[in-house]
Protein backbone atom coordinates (compact mmCIF):
# COMPACT_ATOMS: atom_id res chain seq x y z
CA UNK A 1 0.00 0.00 0.00
CA UNK A 2 1.39 3.40 -0.99
CA UNK A 3 1.73 5.91 1.86
CA UNK A 4 -0.03 8.57 -0.25
CA UNK A 5 -2.89 8.72 -2.70
CA UNK A 6 -1.72 9.13 -6.29
CA UNK A 7 -3.20 12.19 -7.96
CA UNK A 8 -4.56 12.17 -11.52
CA UNK A 9 -2.34 13.72 -14.19
CA UNK A 10 -4.74 16.15 -15.89
CA UNK A 11 -2.88 19.34 -16.84
CA UNK A 12 0.47 18.26 -15.38
CA UNK A 13 3.31 19.88 -17.25
CA UNK A 14 1.11 22.65 -18.65
CA UNK A 15 2.44 26.20 -18.73
CA UNK A 16 2.45 27.50 -15.15
CA UNK A 17 2.09 24.10 -13.49
CA UNK A 18 5.37 24.12 -11.60
CA UNK A 19 4.80 22.41 -8.22
CA UNK A 20 4.64 18.61 -8.10
CA UNK A 21 3.64 16.00 -5.52
CA UNK A 22 1.49 16.48 -2.43
CA UNK A 23 4.40 17.98 -0.50
CA UNK A 24 5.88 20.04 -3.35
CA UNK A 25 9.20 18.21 -3.31
CA UNK A 26 9.70 19.24 -6.95
CA UNK A 27 9.16 22.98 -7.39
CA UNK A 28 10.22 25.34 -10.17
CA UNK A 29 8.07 28.32 -9.16
CA UNK A 30 11.24 30.30 -8.38
CA UNK A 31 12.57 29.82 -11.92
CA UNK A 32 14.94 27.03 -10.89
CA UNK A 33 14.04 23.43 -10.15
CA UNK A 34 14.24 22.62 -6.44
CA UNK A 35 14.15 18.92 -5.64
CA UNK A 36 15.77 16.11 -3.69
CA UNK A 37 18.56 16.13 -6.28
CA UNK A 38 19.87 19.49 -5.04
CA UNK A 39 22.56 20.83 -7.38
CA UNK A 40 22.57 17.53 -9.32
CA UNK A 41 19.09 18.05 -10.76
CA UNK A 42 18.85 15.89 -13.93
CA UNK A 43 16.76 18.35 -15.98
CA UNK A 44 15.49 21.92 -16.01
CA UNK A 45 12.01 20.54 -16.74
CA UNK A 46 10.24 19.95 -13.39
CA UNK A 47 7.95 17.27 -14.84
CA UNK A 48 10.99 15.30 -16.04
CA UNK A 49 12.54 15.64 -12.57
CA UNK A 50 9.26 14.47 -11.01
CA UNK A 51 9.32 11.39 -13.23
CA UNK A 52 12.71 10.48 -11.75
CA UNK A 53 11.43 10.08 -8.21
CA UNK A 54 8.81 7.27 -7.96
CA UNK A 55 11.19 4.55 -9.25
CA UNK A 56 13.71 5.27 -6.48
CA UNK A 57 11.42 5.74 -3.49
CA UNK A 58 10.95 2.90 -1.05
CA UNK A 59 7.32 1.80 -0.76
CA UNK A 60 6.56 3.64 -3.98
CA UNK A 61 8.16 1.45 -6.67
CA UNK A 62 10.88 -0.11 -4.50
CA UNK A 63 9.93 -2.93 -2.16
CA UNK A 64 10.39 -2.21 1.53
CA UNK A 65 12.58 -5.22 2.29
CA UNK A 66 16.17 -6.19 3.07
CA UNK A 67 17.17 -6.01 -0.59
CA UNK A 68 16.43 -2.27 -0.54
CA UNK A 69 18.28 -1.60 2.72
CA UNK A 70 21.32 -0.10 0.97
CA UNK A 71 19.05 2.33 -0.86
CA UNK A 72 17.49 3.89 2.25
CA UNK A 73 19.98 6.75 2.06
CA UNK A 74 17.92 8.08 -0.86
CA UNK A 75 21.14 9.66 -2.12
CA UNK A 76 21.78 10.63 -5.73
CA UNK A 77 24.34 7.83 -6.01
CA UNK A 78 21.90 5.17 -4.80
CA UNK A 79 19.28 6.57 -7.16
CA UNK A 80 21.73 6.38 -10.03
CA UNK A 81 22.34 2.70 -9.35
CA UNK A 82 18.63 2.09 -9.82
CA UNK A 83 18.53 4.20 -12.98
CA UNK A 84 21.42 2.17 -14.37
CA UNK A 85 19.48 -1.05 -13.72
CA UNK A 86 16.42 0.39 -15.46
CA UNK A 87 18.55 1.52 -18.41
CA UNK A 88 19.79 -2.03 -18.87
CA UNK A 89 16.27 -3.43 -18.76
CA UNK A 90 15.01 -0.91 -21.31
CA UNK A 91 17.99 -1.56 -23.60
CA UNK A 92 17.19 -5.26 -23.44
CA UNK A 93 13.50 -4.78 -24.24
CA UNK A 94 13.08 -4.88 -28.05
CA UNK A 95 9.89 -2.81 -28.13
CA UNK A 96 10.94 -0.11 -25.65
CA UNK A 97 14.46 0.15 -27.01
CA UNK A 98 13.25 0.44 -30.61
CA UNK A 99 10.80 3.21 -29.68
CA UNK A 100 13.49 5.24 -27.90
CA UNK A 101 16.07 4.69 -30.63
CA UNK A 102 13.53 5.89 -33.19
CA UNK A 103 12.51 8.92 -31.11
CA UNK A 104 16.04 10.07 -30.25
CA UNK A 105 17.87 8.82 -33.34
CA UNK A 106 20.72 7.18 -31.47
CA UNK A 107 22.06 3.71 -30.73
CA UNK A 108 20.43 1.34 -28.24
CA UNK A 109 23.46 1.57 -25.96
CA UNK A 110 22.95 5.33 -25.66
CA UNK A 111 19.66 4.92 -23.80
CA UNK A 112 19.75 6.55 -20.37
CA UNK A 113 17.09 6.89 -17.70
CA UNK A 114 16.82 10.60 -18.58
CA UNK A 115 15.39 9.56 -21.95
CA UNK A 116 12.86 7.34 -20.19
CA UNK A 117 11.84 10.21 -17.88
CA UNK A 118 11.57 12.64 -20.78
CA UNK A 119 9.34 10.16 -22.61
CA UNK A 120 7.10 9.77 -19.54
CA UNK A 121 6.82 13.56 -19.24
CA UNK A 122 5.97 13.91 -22.94
CA UNK A 123 3.31 11.21 -22.60
CA UNK A 124 1.72 12.94 -19.59
CA UNK A 125 1.68 16.33 -21.32
CA UNK A 126 0.02 14.91 -24.41
CA UNK A 127 -2.22 12.22 -22.97
CA UNK A 128 -3.54 14.23 -20.03
CA UNK A 129 -3.79 17.65 -21.64
CA UNK A 130 -6.72 19.78 -20.50
CA UNK A 131 -9.84 20.02 -22.62
CA UNK A 132 -12.90 22.31 -22.54
CA UNK A 133 -15.26 21.62 -19.64
CA UNK A 134 -18.93 22.40 -19.08
CA UNK A 135 -17.88 25.36 -16.94
CA UNK A 136 -15.58 26.60 -19.70
CA UNK A 137 -18.45 26.45 -22.20
CA UNK A 138 -20.74 28.30 -19.76
CA UNK A 139 -18.23 31.11 -19.21
CA UNK A 140 -16.93 31.56 -22.75
CA UNK A 141 -19.55 30.10 -25.09
CA UNK A 142 -22.87 30.79 -23.31
CA UNK A 143 -23.29 27.10 -22.58
CA UNK A 144 -26.10 25.73 -20.44
CA UNK A 145 -25.81 25.29 -16.69
CA UNK A 146 -28.38 23.92 -14.25
CA UNK A 147 -29.76 25.82 -11.27
CA UNK A 148 -27.89 23.47 -8.91
CA UNK A 149 -24.60 23.94 -10.78
CA UNK A 150 -25.05 27.71 -10.77
CA UNK A 151 -25.84 27.74 -7.04
CA UNK A 152 -22.77 25.61 -6.41
CA UNK A 153 -20.60 27.95 -8.48
CA UNK A 154 -21.81 30.96 -6.49
CA UNK A 155 -20.92 29.08 -3.30
CA UNK A 156 -17.53 28.07 -4.70
CA UNK A 157 -16.61 31.67 -5.53
CA UNK A 158 -18.47 33.20 -2.59
CA UNK A 159 -19.59 32.12 0.85
CA UNK A 160 -18.00 28.68 0.62
CA UNK A 161 -14.51 30.24 0.19
CA UNK A 162 -13.39 27.32 -2.00
CA UNK A 163 -11.71 29.75 -4.39
CA UNK A 164 -9.35 30.90 -1.62
CA UNK A 165 -7.27 27.80 -2.44
CA UNK A 166 -8.83 26.34 -5.59
CA UNK A 167 -8.12 29.26 -7.89
CA UNK A 168 -6.28 30.00 -11.12
CA UNK A 169 -6.25 28.07 -14.39
CA UNK A 170 -5.83 24.71 -12.63
CA UNK A 171 -8.34 25.42 -9.83
CA UNK A 172 -5.36 25.22 -7.49
CA UNK A 173 -3.13 27.90 -6.01
CA UNK A 174 -0.35 25.25 -6.12
CA UNK A 175 0.33 26.18 -2.51
CA UNK A 176 -0.05 24.21 0.72
CA UNK A 177 -2.93 23.98 3.18
CA UNK A 178 -3.99 21.87 6.15
CA UNK A 179 -7.33 20.08 5.83
CA UNK A 180 -7.89 17.51 8.63
CA UNK A 181 -8.64 14.47 6.49
CA UNK A 182 -8.45 11.07 8.10
CA UNK A 183 -5.07 9.39 7.81
CA UNK A 184 -5.57 6.14 5.94
CA UNK A 185 -2.95 3.43 6.09
CA UNK A 186 0.61 3.61 7.38
CA UNK A 187 1.35 7.23 6.49
CA UNK A 188 4.45 8.88 5.08
CA UNK A 189 5.92 9.31 8.57
CA UNK A 190 4.78 5.93 9.81
CA UNK A 191 2.25 4.77 12.39
CA UNK A 192 -0.64 6.57 10.68
CA UNK A 193 1.15 9.94 10.55
CA UNK A 194 1.93 12.19 7.59
CA UNK A 195 3.54 15.57 8.23
CA UNK A 196 3.08 16.71 4.63
CA UNK A 197 5.00 19.76 3.48
CA UNK A 198 7.02 19.72 6.72
CA UNK A 199 8.93 16.71 5.36
CA UNK A 200 10.37 18.99 2.66
CA UNK A 201 10.87 22.29 4.49
CA UNK A 202 11.27 21.19 8.14
CA UNK A 203 9.28 24.32 9.00
CA UNK A 204 6.80 23.69 11.85
CA UNK A 205 4.33 26.03 10.14
CA UNK A 206 4.14 23.47 7.31
CA UNK A 207 3.04 20.55 9.47
CA UNK A 208 0.08 18.66 7.96
CA UNK A 209 -0.03 20.91 4.90
CA UNK A 210 -0.46 19.47 1.41
CA UNK A 211 -0.58 21.03 -2.01
CA UNK A 212 -4.03 22.08 -3.17
CA UNK A 213 -5.13 19.45 -5.72
CA UNK A 214 -6.41 20.71 -9.09
CA UNK A 215 -10.07 19.97 -9.75
CA UNK A 216 -10.33 18.89 -13.38
CA UNK A 217 -12.38 15.68 -13.61
CA UNK A 218 -12.57 15.66 -9.81
CA UNK A 219 -16.01 14.04 -9.93
CA UNK A 220 -14.50 10.84 -11.36
CA UNK A 221 -11.00 10.69 -9.91
CA UNK A 222 -11.54 9.61 -6.32
CA UNK A 223 -10.48 8.62 -3.76
CA UNK A 224 -9.67 12.02 -2.31
CA UNK A 225 -7.14 13.64 0.04
CA UNK A 226 -3.42 12.98 0.45
CA UNK A 227 -4.19 9.68 2.13
CA UNK A 228 -7.00 8.52 -0.14
CA UNK A 229 -9.19 8.12 2.93
CA UNK A 230 -12.33 9.62 1.36
CA UNK A 231 -14.10 7.72 -1.40
CA UNK A 232 -17.01 10.12 -2.01
CA UNK A 233 -16.70 13.70 -3.29
CA UNK A 234 -19.49 14.86 -1.01
CA UNK A 235 -17.62 13.54 2.02
CA UNK A 236 -14.43 15.23 0.79
CA UNK A 237 -16.23 18.60 0.81
CA UNK A 238 -17.64 17.86 4.24
CA UNK A 239 -14.14 17.15 5.58
CA UNK A 240 -13.10 20.69 4.60
CA UNK A 241 -15.77 22.44 6.66
CA UNK A 242 -16.96 19.93 9.28
CA UNK A 243 -14.18 17.39 9.91
CA UNK A 244 -15.84 15.95 13.01
CA UNK A 245 -18.83 14.88 10.92
CA UNK A 246 -16.55 13.49 8.24
CA UNK A 247 -14.62 11.39 10.75
CA UNK A 248 -16.21 7.95 10.66
CA UNK A 249 -13.49 5.60 11.88
CA UNK A 250 -12.98 4.97 15.62
CA UNK A 251 -9.70 6.56 16.75
CA UNK A 252 -7.27 5.41 19.40
CA UNK A 253 -5.47 7.82 21.73
CA UNK A 254 -2.58 8.54 19.37
CA UNK A 255 -4.89 9.02 16.40
CA UNK A 256 -7.01 11.47 18.37
CA UNK A 257 -3.93 13.47 19.34
CA UNK A 258 -2.82 13.64 15.70
CA UNK A 259 -6.32 14.68 14.63
CA UNK A 260 -6.34 17.53 17.15
CA UNK A 261 -2.97 18.73 15.85
CA UNK A 262 -4.33 18.76 12.32
CA UNK A 263 -7.36 20.69 13.57
CA UNK A 264 -5.04 23.31 15.02
CA UNK A 265 -3.46 23.89 11.61
CA UNK A 266 -6.87 23.85 9.91
CA UNK A 267 -8.04 26.66 12.20
CA UNK A 268 -5.57 28.96 10.40
CA UNK A 269 -7.01 28.20 6.96
CA UNK A 270 -9.45 30.44 5.03
CA UNK A 271 -11.96 27.57 4.89
CA UNK A 272 -12.21 27.49 8.69
CA UNK A 273 -15.56 28.70 10.04
CA UNK A 274 -17.52 28.06 6.83
CA UNK A 275 -20.95 26.53 7.44
CA UNK A 276 -22.60 24.48 4.72
CA UNK A 277 -25.91 22.65 4.89
CA UNK A 278 -26.86 19.53 2.95
CA UNK A 279 -28.21 21.47 -0.04
CA UNK A 280 -25.02 23.56 -0.17
CA UNK A 281 -22.86 20.46 -0.38
CA UNK A 282 -25.11 18.94 -3.06
CA UNK A 283 -24.84 22.14 -5.10
CA UNK A 284 -21.06 22.20 -4.76
CA UNK A 285 -20.90 18.61 -5.99
CA UNK A 286 -23.05 19.62 -8.97
CA UNK A 287 -20.76 22.55 -9.77
CA UNK A 288 -17.61 20.45 -9.49
CA UNK A 289 -19.16 18.14 -12.07
CA UNK A 290 -18.95 21.01 -14.59
CA UNK A 291 -15.14 20.86 -14.32
CA UNK A 292 -15.13 17.50 -16.11
CA UNK A 293 -14.55 16.80 -19.78
CA UNK A 294 -15.22 13.76 -21.92
CA UNK A 295 -12.10 11.90 -22.94
CA UNK A 296 -12.97 9.36 -25.62
CA UNK A 297 -9.48 7.84 -25.47
CA UNK A 298 -9.62 6.96 -21.80
CA UNK A 299 -12.70 5.26 -20.42
CA UNK A 300 -13.40 4.26 -16.84
CA UNK A 301 -14.77 5.70 -13.62
CA UNK A 302 -11.28 6.54 -12.38
CA UNK A 303 -10.08 8.21 -15.58
CA UNK A 304 -6.68 9.79 -15.15
CA UNK A 305 -5.72 8.06 -11.92
CA UNK A 306 -2.46 6.20 -12.45
CA UNK A 307 -0.92 4.30 -9.57
CA UNK A 308 2.73 4.88 -8.80
CA UNK A 309 3.02 7.91 -11.04
CA UNK A 310 4.95 11.17 -10.97
CA UNK A 311 2.16 13.04 -9.22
Amino acid sequence: MLPRNTLPFWGRGSLGFDVFFWDGKVDSSSGEVASQFGDLVPSDDPLVVAAHLPPVEIREMLRDDEAAEALRTESVSSAQSIYTTIEGRVQADPMLAAALVDAYDFERGDIRFLHVAESIAAFIRDRFRLQPTGFHRFVFDEGDISDEELAGGLLFYGRGRCVACHNGPFFSDLSFHAIPFSQFGYGRNGFGIDYGRFNVTMDPDDLYKFRTPPLYNVASTGPYSHSGAVADLRDAILAHVDPFRAMTLPLDRQQRAEFYRRLGQWAKEPIWGVELDEDDIDNLVAFLGTLSFDDANFQGSRSGNVAGGAE
